[in-house]
């Protein structure tokens, strides 16, 4: 039966040639005994995980010089679909020659990018990249296995997108490093969330505690709390006048909000920033009255130098409040 009786062909087209040979063709597939690993005096490691987001399983062999930590040999089994064959496939061959101390640093995304025919395009379509995932989590075991610890002693970060390896801790310092505002930009800088997308937003192939659009959500939040505090509680002139448009509306807002905005409401009016514009010797910061405050005569005097007095004070002394 042809490929293309079971898949259209526009699906198949999404998958690298290196993949479908070596769904059909794995070079490593096969299992290595006790007896052979003791013949050559190595030791045997013998490691299994399972996906739970697709059933996919794959047992993984070592055959380990202990005098080096080398891996001689390698084999793998999987019970799984064809993806899942030739990652584990591919996977299997990047652990041959290395010590497992480097083993332990092959990632998910090492393994798609090595099944790939080309580095710009992708080795799988995005919706199968959760079956390729697994090489991390089996080699993580297998290391446990023959150093004798935990395997959770090798995860030292949380990890928010697993096809990429992508942590938390690196998730919210490229964001803050690069002043990112999109999930494109995350993809863009660390790959997080370019293959299953399950880490995007909620609603994925898997359940996850983590998701990008709340971890940037939650890094802007802060930054713009930061910045905002640096500037009320500083008053630097400096700080604020580099802010962008948006950051001085805000800076504003937090001011105006701590020192000015309750006696106005206790007045039965509020006011809000309509647009700020900035030239060599002024920051011109244009308000609107609202409720008792419009029309109020003292909103024309006393009010309006309170307010401008408190930015001022507060953020720089260029500022002038002009009432619109």
């Amino acid at each position: 039966m042809a490929k293309t009786d079971l898949l259209g062909t526009s699906l198949w087209d999404a998958y690298s040639n290196k993949v479908t040979t070596l769904m059909n063709n794995p070079n490593h597939q096969g299992e290595i005994t006790e007896a052979e690993a003791a013949s050559h005096g190595n030791k045997l490691i013998v490691a299994d995980f399972g996906a739970e987001s697709c059933g996919d399983a794959v047992r993984l062999y070592w055959e380990v010089d202990p005098k080096t930590d080398s891996i001689i040999n390698s084999k793998f089994k999987s019970f799984g679909c064809g993806t899942a064959i030739a990652s584990s496939d591919i996977m299997t061959e990047l652990c041959i020659g290395k010590t497992v101390q480097e083993a332990v640093k092959i990632t998910n995304i090492d393994v798609e990018f090595a099944l790939r025919d080309s580095p710009e395009i992708p080795a799988v379509p995005p919706q199968k990249m959760h079956c390729s995932v697994m090489a991390y989590d089996v080699i993580k075991k297998a290391a446990s296995l023959y150093l004798g610890v935990d395997a959770e002693s090798f995860e030292e970060e949380i990890i928010v997108c697993e096809c990429a390896r992508v942590s938390l801790k690196t998730l919210q310092e490229v964001i803050r490093l690069n002043d990112l505002t999109t999930i494109e930009q995350i993809t863009d800088y660390t790959k997080a969330g370019g293959f299953c997308k399950s880490c995007i937003r909620p609603g994925g192939h898997e359940q996850r505690e983590y998701y990008l659009v709340d971890i940037l959500a939650d890094t802007r939040r802060e930054m713009d709390e930061e910045k905002m505090k640096a500037a009320a509680d500083a008053g630097d002139s400096g700080n604020f006048e580099a802010m962008t448009l948006v950051q001085k509306i805000k800076a504003i807002d937090a001011v105006v909000d701590e020192n000015v905005r309750q006696f106005l409401i206790m007045d039965g009016g509020n006011m809000e920033v309509i647009d700020v514009k900035t030239s060599d010797e002024y920051i011109d910061v244009y308000i609107r009255y609202l409720g008792a405050c419009n029309g109020c005569a003292s909103s024309a005097t006393g009010t309006l130098y309170a307010i401008e007095a408190t930015l001022k004070e507060q953020l720089s002394k260029k500022i002038r409040v002009l009432p619109i």
